[in-house]
């Protein structure tokens, strides 16, 4: 309420009273009146400014108490709650009673609470991560162009260095001595000593790299895939074998036909001649293989012009095997046949000279493919022969692979071998040799190599370097991917060519 007070004193002032008299009878008057009346003072400035400043400090002490109390419910604040969670609300009667019986049955509910909210929030994250992650390989996929199935690239996978392998392999590769002892007399002997001295004539871009690398298989797929290469030919040894300079790589299969189907690409097998390989050896193999992968969904299957839907196995060296034993493997009639057999497949034998294009089909196999990246070298691998093997192939129901390459240049294993070197010339090389691929309107064209670095058939990326006194060669006036960019320029043009072939 509010009350204005006004006193008027005249008959005391005229009667000679002071104003401090005045004052002190009002003040005497307040403390004996017991009800309000409807009077009105005049206080002067010297009570009024008291009062101001006791209601300066009242407050003063009334904010104060407010902050404090602020910042003890605030030290009272779980650390779950997030900005504007109401918080406090609990502590109303009504709001209390409901949570406690929605707890009633969780005595451990602050703390599956606390577990809950930081599950939650983890799953949160990883959905965030998982749909960047997604966003980004529909992104890539995007930007890549489709994988091509009818081009098979060769892959090796028998790389290793110090950090994933405890040594290095392959780079340290030895030189190879000339089987003439007089000429090999005239080279020089010994191994390679990596990183800055490695078995090959040119230097990756990743580096002495080990193949058990997630981040190198990643790379490659990429590589691979960029380049509208469909399926990977991956060269393959029986668990615990490998190659005289390599270690077994067998737990490596699973991991790249993951990588492998995660950038749709497909993987066949390109078995290499273990020691004592033979038609029994040959069954087990592809038993096993056919077993443990067939389910995979980059396990590479071709489809026939029969409607038959089979797996593909490149048999590399295959003419080091005599035909009859091939035959008890690939013939219908065979003591070992694996035809019409849960096994059964699409077997490529390796031709070199021209004799071996009558032995393959008598062994029973369903094709051939040339490898060698060496135009001219072997009957196999030189371009003009081509067009009559492809003839031969077609009158025996056989199907002929070309394997086309961007050079060959070996000399960091065989110094010896230099008069079979295949100069790239700027990539002109390459292509001169997937022209000859194309006129003969093959099913299926191989590439040698993806990344067989000793022998030079590499497209995959390499960079300059020059360490002490070795230079390395590079693909230089053009960038590190440039062989990769020219088997996708050759991939879409075979495609369009295909298209018409079959109008």
């Amino acid at each position: 309420m509010f009350v204005s007070l006004t006193l008027v004193c005249e008959n005391h002032a005229n009667q000679g009273g002071s104003w401090h008299t005045v004052r002190r009878k009002l003040k005497m008057a307040l403390k004996l009146s017991c009800s309000w009346k409807p009077v009105v003072w005049t206080l002067n400035y010297d009570i009024m400014a008291r009062f101001h400043r006791r209601t300066c400090i009242i407050l003063l002490l009334f904010i104060l108490f407010i902050c404090s109390m602020m910042m003890a419910l605030k030290t009272l604040r779980p650390d779950r709650a997030g900005f504007g969670d109401p918080f406090g609300l609990g502590l109303l009667p009504e709001l209390q009673r409901t949570t406690l019986l929605e707890n009633k049955h969780s005595p451990l509910t602050a703390a599956r609470g606390d577990s809950v909210t930081h599950t939650n929030n983890l799953h949160t994250v990883a959905l965030n991560s998982i749909k960047t992650s997604m966003a980004s390989v529909r992104k890539m996929e995007e930007e890549l162009p489709s994988p091509n199935y009818n081009f098979h690239v060769f892959y090796y996978s028998w790389f290793g260095n110090p950090q994933y392998d405890g040594k290095y392999i392959h780079w340290n590769h030895p030189l190879v001595p000339h089987w003439d002892s007089k000429i090999a007399n005239n080279y020089p002997k010994g191994r390679h000593n990596p990183p800055d001295d490695i078995a090959s004539s040119f230097y990756p871009e990743l580096g002495t790299y080990s193949s058990k690398d997630p981040s190198v298989i990643e790379a490659h797929m990429q590589q691979m895939r960029s380049a509208s290469v469909g399926v990977i030919a991956l060269s393959w040894y029986p668990p615990g074998m490998a190659d005289e300079n390599g270690e077994p790589g067998e737990d490596l299969v699973p991991v790249i036909l993951d990588n492998a189907h995660k950038h749709n690409l497909k993987v066949t097998f390109h078995i290499e001649p273990y020691k004592d390989r033979d038609d029994h050896s040959m069954y087990s193999n592809v038993k096993y293989i056919v077993d443990k992968y067939g389910g995979h969904p980059a396990f590479y299957r071709h489809k026939t012009s029969t409607g038959r839907t089979l797996p593909m196995f490149y048999v590399y060296d295959s003419y080091v095997t005599i035909p009859e034993i091939w035959a008890n493997l690939l013939t219908v009639s065979g003591s070992q046949s694996i035809r019409n057999t849960p096994y059964d497949g699409l077997f490529i034998a390796l031709l070199v000279e021209e004799k071996h294009k009558h032995e393959i089909h008598r062994s029973g196999f369903d094709g051939i493919y040339t490898y060698f990246a060496t135009n001219g070298f072997s009957y196999g691998s030189s371009h003009h022969n081509w067009p009559s093997l492809k003839a031969f192939c077609d009158s025996s129901n056989l199907m002929f692979i070309p394997s086309v390459g961007p050079g060959y240049i070996d000399t960091s294993i065989r110094p010896w071998n230099n008069h079979n070197t295949r100069n790239r010339v700027n990539g002109k090389y390459y292509e001169t040799a997937f022209s000859a691929a194309l006129l003969v309107r093959p099913e299926i064209i191989s590439i040698t190599s993806f990344n067989e670095w000793h022998e030079g058939t590499q497209i995959e990326k390499a960079i300059p370097k020059k360490t002490g006194q070795v230079t390395y060669l590079d693909y230089k006036p053009h960038k590190p991917t440039m062989y990769l960019e020219l088997t996708r320029k050759w991939s879409e043009k075979y495609s369009k060519e295909k298209e018409q072939w079959l109008m």
